[in-house]
């Protein structure tokens, strides 16, 4: 019992001391570094391509099928991704249509 309150305490300073940090940081009138900014912009267009990779990696040993579906819901996600702007529904929908395709 004691173990998983003292977890449950690191848990929530540690969630706290991150939320708090940035605006102990960069709040006030100092503003914002320009290096926080540019990776504010550049860093999530690298991590999505960081995840292709990692989702595609393994394409040329799946087999034939596993292939096809991996593929089509790589296309559900870009294709939602470009009718809905929406990061989330695309993900989300890639993901769905991807456990489906494979459970059949």
């Amino acid at each position: 019992m004691m173990k998983a309150v003292s977890i449950m305490a690191v848990v929530a300073f540690v969630t706290l001391f991150t939320r708090v940090l940035p605006f102990v940081l960069f709040g006030g009138k100092k503003g914002m570094p320009k290096m926080i900014g540019y990776l504010g912009k550049v860093l999530p267009a690298a991590i999505i391509a960081a995840l292709v990779v990692y989702c595609f990696k393994e394409l040329t040993i799946q087999p034939a099928l596993q292939k096809l579906w991996s593929l089509a819901a790589g296309a559900a996600v870009i294709l939602l991704h470009l009718w809905k702007r929406n990061t989330l529904l695309s993900i989300a929908g890639g993901t769905v249509l991807y456990m489906l395709l494979i459970r059949i």
